[in-house]
């Protein structure tokens, strides 16, 4: 059995290593001139970290990134509104978005990676599966469901960078929420920290001088925020609009193609779950294709990803509308102190809601 998968980003190099772990001839299309991830540093949810055990690759990430719990958020003055207690509680890894990418890739053999090929339709691929992996502005979805709207901004814009210093190793993973702004630390393996800044703003919005933006907006924050900045090349501030599929696709597979990751289910940042998802996303595909045929494989992923996805996605839209889109002073007050009023245990549960999932067994033998 053949797939092609169309799109090289995370989720769908993560297809390709998990089809072929279960003896699938696999190909991965990617129209750039080579492989990698543009970015910054993502955060590795347990959840992804299950995912990426079942492909045999977990201990690679552990060992480039930093486990450490991922709870802590403060408010501006630097005081504790959440803290989440280590005991009982599953540990995030903070790695570069080209480091993860590395590690996937070096579980495929070079002649699967294909680039500076643009795939512009179904009709165009030979193979029993096609992965459409091909990003939120996805050409394979347009073609599947053209009466889909696609995606629509979210209404916030966010700047991401990495440290060019290096910082101490006791740096936490945490979060700054402020009033219609927030800020987010992941500590790096090698002492370099990724960070990121939110704010709401009309969609198209550019500056000359984008750390200078960031540094307003933060302005009088705790440390080590100021320090970050200053540690942080001008040139390497990436400015992204958030855009998000806010009308669930009615399937996440049609005729002999999956859609995954971001085609499928494009969603905010704010639980930290976009690329562990299509991660999730591959595995679930191929741990179906090898129990099934294609039609069962498909409709079998579709039945599994699509409830998870869309609840996942909606509990961050949530969480995005009390963070950084919070701007009135009372309102600011009153969010600030029902977060420090929640108990550990309530949070703990709430996380271990979408991070407690686990993978399904992947096995060679169809049934």
């Amino acid at each position: 059995m053949k797939a092609v998968v169309v799109g090289g980003g995370l989720g769908g190099v993560a297809a390709a290593v998990a089809l072929r772990a279960v003896g699938w001839e696999v190909a991965v299309l990617e129209r750039a001139p080579e492989f990698g991830e543009v970015g910054a540093g993502v955060g590795v949810m347990p959840n992804a970290l299950r995912a990426l055990g079942a492909l045999g690759l977990a201990d690679a990430v552990r060992g480039i990134g930093t486990p450490r719990v991922a709870g802590l958020i403060r408010d501006p003055r630097g005081r504790a509104l959440v803290r989440v207690d280590e005991a009982g509680s599953d540990r995030v890894v903070a790695v570069h978005r080209a480091d993860l990418h590395r590690v996937l890739r070096s579980a495929l053999p070079a002649e699967c990676l294909v680039t500076g090929v643009e795939v512009r339709s179904v009709d165009e691929v030979d193979a029993d599966l096609v992965v459409a992996a091909d990003g939120i502005r996805s050409g394979l979805r347009r073609e599947l469901f053209p009466d889909h709207p696609g995606p629509v901004y979210a209404g916030t814009t966010a700047w991401r960078s990495v440290t060019e210093a290096r910082f101490p190793p006791d740096l936490e993973i945490g979060q700054t929420l402020g009033a219609g702004a927030e800020f987010g630390v992941l500590p790096l393996g090698d002492g370099r920290v990724c960070w990121y800044a939110a704010t709401t703003a009309p969609a198209g919005g550019r500056a000359d001088d984008e750390l200078g933006e960031v540094r307003r907006l933060v302005a009088g924050w705790h440390d080590p925020i100021t320090a970050l900045l200053d540690a942080t090349p001008p040139a390497t501030v990436l400015r992204h609009d958030i855009h998000e599929l806010a009308t669930p696709l009615p399937a996440y597979a049609r005729g002999r193609v999956a859609l995954l990751g971001d085609a499928a289910h494009a969603m905010t940042p704010y639980l930290g779950q976009g690329a562990c998802t299509a991660i999730e996303d591959g595995v679930v595909l191929a741990a179906m294709c090898a129990r099934h045929d294609v039609p069962t494989a498909l409709a079998e992923y579709d039945r599994l990803r699509r409830p998870r996805t869309r609840a996942i996605a909606r509990a961050s839209r949530l969480v995005g509308r009390f963070g950084h889109r919070v701007r009135h002073p009372l309102v600011v007050k009153a969010r600030d102190a029902a977060m420090r009023a929640v108990p550990t245990g309530v949070g703990l549960r709430g996380m271990n809601r979408f991070t407690g999932w686990t993978p399904p067994e992947l096995s060679p033998n169809r049934g």
